[in-house]
């Protein structure tokens, strides 16, 4: 049975959000620490790598019963079969992320707003001497939507409504947790909107379908 399901749907930025890019080649003055971004359109970007590794992270601690495994090979089947696993027995990934791209900018621009990002100044203090060293780091503003895109590859009927409800305790996971850097001071917390599931390749079974957009509906 080779089918594919597409979940896509809008990803809001709630709290000011930094992904990294490079600065190895930043002037003096200019931000220590910049976002990624799209080299087209010099938008900031979510990498797809970004939303797999952290969701797949958070799926890996639910789901063990002590402490997570340190190595992926050992992780949970449910998450092995979704997200990859290396190792004798190499584990083909049925989750493809595509990199998302701010879609929102216009809008924005209603606001006033120039830039999709901001700058904000942040200090870490030595302990020995008191002294404040100062770092400027580049978030990505609240309001700003992302639309991303997930395809997930059906290679057993069997499998898919545990998968899907495997992929959305990740989603819900990932709305009480937060994406890139800095997340205990408040960065990057985010949120799903307009969540939609189709068939866009081969046949799945609507009643099956159906069943996968229920278990998103809580998300």
């Amino acid at each position: 049975m080779f089918s594919k399901i597409e979940i896509n749907g809008i990803i809001e930025v709630v709290t000011g959000m930094h992904i990294g890019g490079s600065s190895a080649f930043a002037a003096i003055g200019v931000v220590d620490s910049p976002v990624i971004r799209d080299t087209l359109t010099d938008m900031p970007i979510i990498p797809g790598s970004s939303l797999k590794g952290k969701m797949r992270t958070l799926l890996t601690k639910k789901y063990s019963d002590g402490l997570p495994p340190q190595n992926a090979d050992e992780d949970d089947e449910r998450i092995k079969r979704l997200f990859g696993a290396g190792g004798k027995k190499a584990i083909t990934s049925r989750v493809l992320f595509s990199d998302m791209i701010l879609y929102n900018m216009e809008e924005l621009k209603k606001f006033g707003l120039t830039s999709a990002t901001e700058v904000k100044f942040e200090n870490s203090i030595n302990r020995q001497t008191a002294v404040a060293n100062p770092r400027q780091i580049e978030r990505v503003i609240r309001g700003s939507e992302f639309s991303f895109s997930i395809i997930y590859n059906v290679t057993s009927k069997q499998e898919i409504l545990e998968d899907m409800e495997t992929l959305s305790d990740g989603f819900k996971l990932m709305e009480y947790d937060y994406i890139g850097g800095n997340g205990s001071r408040g960065y990057g917390k985010i949120k799903f909107k307009n969540i939609n599931i189709k068939t866009v390749i081969g046949n799945v079974e609507d009643s099956i379908l159906n069943q996968c957009k229920e278990l998103f509906k809580e998300v």
